[in-house]
């Protein structure tokens, strides 16, 4: 049996938005379909990253987010409002926040795997700094016809390091050289003339190809310092998950210093990318076992500290969405991230246990309200259910715990209520593989 505690007396840190998401809400209006907008909105997701947008149609498609996409002609005026097309976009970032959502705008291309356009490196790089500056301009300062949406984050590139089977880059063209050049004009260029807000990058693929570090400009506080390092993990092992952290945050401080925050804002259940592999993978990845893993990476990527935001990838319709299907129904790891909610408006997270593939996390109001997520992962879909002993401390007042599950059989429904009046008491549960709870306790009048 394990044995995990929760300490609701003993504050670790404010929790974090790990419940964040790429892309937002979809549905078609022309086909009268109402599309998952509600759903979306009652998960309360904190943050939209809006990369790869523009392969899906109801977003705007071809006409939407990528730089290319909105400044069409690079030998136009880039001080003329003409020369951008801003209309499919602009419904786009509005409707992500109408829904609650805050934008993450990523600056540059969805990945080519085919025909190339905008992963070339811009003619000139100046004036690419230049269109992006008047891209936020647009969206928070109301140039051109524009608004004042005050977006925060900002994010040059994405995926320079990325590499297909056949060695190809499907999101850089260019040389790892030119790569941090654009990236230091970029940021320099958008950082002199925005100073308050979050400029970083570059949204590396994977920090174990031996080619991060060669992407990362170095840290020079009067030039390059970023205010976030982003990067990407796809994998299967919760362990691998928490190497990645570590690593992300050493490349960080490393480059960039340790004020620089770190966000990991691509990431999705994967065993192989080809083959019975990748067919495994996404049919998991709308699954029961993808939403358990992605309830074990909100969880430990509170815990762990190593990380300021976590960005599922992804909320667009396609064959890796394991939150909402083709007919905009929720999936089950729409649940995990509708319970990591929970715990984020709570505020604060307290201290827990993990141990033997039993993930934790718990959060308190410090108003006597608390919940906490459990979840029970392993990649090997042989293990067997656990018995599992939770002790809860720090109370010593009457409350409420309501147990809310997630399995093949229940999307995040409560299955019963306890009361306990002790300062301390345990609950037991037995966890078959891929079982997810969220205990909420409520703070009772005597």
């Amino acid at each position: 049996m394990s044995t995990l505690t929760f300490d609701f007396s003993t504050l670790v840190r404010p929790m974090k938005p790990m419940q964040a998401v790429n892309n937002g809400p979809a549905g078609s209006k022309v086909r009268g379909v109402k599309g998952n907008f509600d759903a979306y909105q009652a998960a309360r997701i904190p943050y939209a990253r809006n990369h790869d947008a523009s392969f899906f149609s109801g977003y705007g498609g071809e006409h939407t987010v990528d730089v290319h996409r909105i400044f069409k002609n690079f030998d136009a005026d880039e001080n003329d409002p003409k020369s951008y097309t801003f209309g499919p976009t602009d419904a786009y970032v509005q409707n992500t926040i109408e829904a609650g959502t805050k934008v993450f705008y990523r600056l540059g291309a969805s990945i080519e795997h085919g025909f190339k356009q905008g992963t070339y490196p811009p003619a000139d790089f100046a004036k690419w700094a230049r269109i992006c500056e008047h891209i936020i301009l647009h969206y928070n300062e109301g140039w051109a016809n524009g608004f004042h949406f005050g977006i925060e984050y900002w994010e040059i590139w994405n995926e320079p390091d990325c590499r297909n089977r056949d060695g190809a880059n499907p999101c850089w063209q260019g040389t790892d050289e030119e790569f941090k050049e654009l990236f230091r004009i970029t940021f320099a260029h958008l950082k002199e003339r925005f100073p308050n807000l979050k400029i970083g990058g570059p949204a590396i693929c994977s920090l174990w190809s031996g080619r991060a570090d060669a992407l990362v400009p170095v840290y020079d506080a009067d030039e390059i310092a970023p205010d976030f390092f982003s990067y990407h993990w796809y994998g299967a092992r919760v362990e691998d998950y928490i190497e990645t952290l570590k690593e992300g945050r050493r490349i960080a401080d490393h480059h960039f210093g340790k004020q620089c925050e770190t966000i990991l804002n691509e990431y999705n259940y994967i065993r192989g990318w080809s083959g019975d592999n990748w067919t495994y993978s996404l049919a998991s990845e709308k699954g029961l076992k993808g939403a358990s893993l992605n309830a074990a990476l909100m969880a430990v990527s509170q815990t762990s500290g190593l990380l300021d935001m976590l960005m599922y990838y992804d909320a667009r319709p396609c064959g890796m969405n394991g939150m909402f299907s083709y007919e905009y129904e929720t999936l089950k790891t729409y649940y995990t991230i509708y319970a990591f909610s929970d715990l984020y408006e709570l505020g604060t997270q307290i201290a827990s246990t993990s141990e033997n593939g039993i993930w934790t996390v718990g959060a308190t109001d410090g108003k006597g309200n608390g919940a906490v997520l459990v979840t029970h992962y392993n990649d090997d879909d042989k293990t067997a259910p656990q018995d599992v002993k939770l002790t809860f401390e720090g109370f010593g007042y009457k409350v409420k715990a309501t147990y809310y599950l997630i399995d093949e059989n229940h999307d995040l429904t409560p299955m019963r209520e306890e009361i306990f009046t002790a300062e301390t008491f345990s609950s037991f549960l037995k966890l078959p593989l891929f079982t997810t709870y969220l205990i909420k306790f409520e703070k009772m009048d005597v």
